[in-house]
């Protein structure tokens, strides 16, 4: 997909985005796809069905992510974020996946959940969703008349130095396969592909839930479309084929005098989704009187599913308004935001982006991340169980 004028290219990277965010959402809400609901059945119940719906979602993306790398038909050295970077970064990785972990779960919900709730009519997301925006803005950008962020007060400090300077890409193909690096990637995407399809489909109650079966399918698919397409809209300038990213990055040699710039070339790098610094870009967007020239494909990615879920919840009329039922679950939720703004910033991704785009990919700190994100929410639902009992 070439074009000669970036409006007309931006416009279809955008509205893609939003497109396939729209069936995202619709479906989310239909089958119940829920990361931190799958960890609360398995946890209490001993239910595992949406857990394998969750790894089906993983398993599409690896092996899906795994075959337009080898067809050459898809982008992963330059992602935005850049799972794949040689930087591995593994105590934020830890730190942050745990600290989601706590977060959606005392926030009943990760941030595709709260998405999903807002287009419900869950007025408790909406304030959810706007303390994670937040917490996600100033992780990355300096507070006002300051060139100091949230990470780089409370953690660059302590947690950068931790990172390991590997001589690789951190994805497992180019770490255990050294110079062959193509045939590592296919091979270990293969390989562990398959073995995350095998364990979700192992189980005959799984194989015989349509909305389990088809929440995973449609997660997972729509991260390799959204991978596909922006990984293949490009710009022919003056006869040189370049990413968006690229022609942005070269925007005084290629762009026309009169054409307005975005305000950053990084947004519109190779991509999948992801939600919590969506979220920031957000509140970003809103700050700066809705300008067209920060809108990203995360925010529009934000708007498609919080659309997907309203239709959903109005065709199936399951639009309901809630608000909290006391103080203590109005600070829950609260508590909850926050760990989820400071842990998907840090971690590089929620259950969403990391948990699937970025599993996608292979790369370790993606994979550590969605185990410590379980670990987290796991350990808080026994926590909490425990409290509960003793309480009685």
């Amino acid at each position: 997909m070439t074009y000669e004028h970036f409006v007309s290219a931006q416009s279809v990277f955008l509205w893609s985005t939003f497109a396939i965010a729209v069936i995202m959402g619709a479906v989310v809400n239909k089958t119940n796809f829920c990361t931190m609901g799958a960890v609360s059945d398995w946890i209490n119940m001993g239910d595992t069905g949406r857990l394998r719906a969750w790894i089906l979602a993983i398993a599409i993306g690896v092996l899906g992510v795994t075959a337009l790398e080898a067809a050459g038909l898809v982008n992963l050295s330059g992602t935005f974020p850049p799972y794949r970077q040689n930087s591995f970064v593994w105590l934020e990785n830890v730190l942050g996946g745990a600290a989601f972990g706590v977060g959606m779960t005392l926030a009943s919900g990760c941030a595709n959940k709260t998405l999903i709730r807002v287009g419900g009519g869950n007025l408790k997301s909406i304030m959810v969703l706007l303390v994670i925006g937040v917490v996600a803005y100033f992780m990355v950008n300096p507070f006002p008349d300051s060139d100091k962020t949230l990470y780089s007060t409370l953690f660059y400090p302590w947690t950068h130095p931790a990172a390991v300077a590997l001589t690789t890409n951190q994805d497992l193909g180019a770490m255990l396969f050294g110079d062959r690096v193509a045939t590592g990637r296919l091979v270990m995407g293969v390989i562990i592909g398959i073995l995350l399809l095998a364990w979700a489909f192992k189980s005959a109650d799984f194989r015989g839930s349509f909305d389990n079966i088809l929440g995973g399918v449609v997660v997972g698919l729509v991260v390799l479309v959204a991978w596909y397409v922006t990984s293949n809209i490009r710009m022919n300038a003056d006869g040189d084929i370049l990413s968006l990213q690229a022609y942005v990055q070269d925007w005084d040699l290629y762009a026309p005098a009169d054409a307005v710039r975005p305000a950053a070339a990084g947004p519109l790098a190779s991509q999948s989704f992801t939600f919590i610094n969506p979220m920031g870009q957000a509140l970003g967007y809103a700050a700066k009187g809705f300008n067209h020239t920060f809108l990203t494909f995360g925010i529009m990615a934000l708007a498609g599913v919080v659309t997907g879920s309203l239709l959903w919840s109005l065709i199936s009329r399951s639009f309901r308004i809630e608000w909290f039922a006391s103080v203590r679950d109005f600070f829950s939720h609260l508590v909850g935001a926050i760990l989820m703004g400071f842990g998907g910033v840090l971690a590089m991704g929620c259950t969403i982006g990391q948990g699937i785009t970025g599993f996608s990919t292979l790369a370790l700190g993606s994979i550590l991340t969605f185990a410590a994100i379980v670990f987290g929410s796991a350990t808080t639902m026994k926590l909490q169980y425990y409290m509960m009992m003793r309480g009685e």
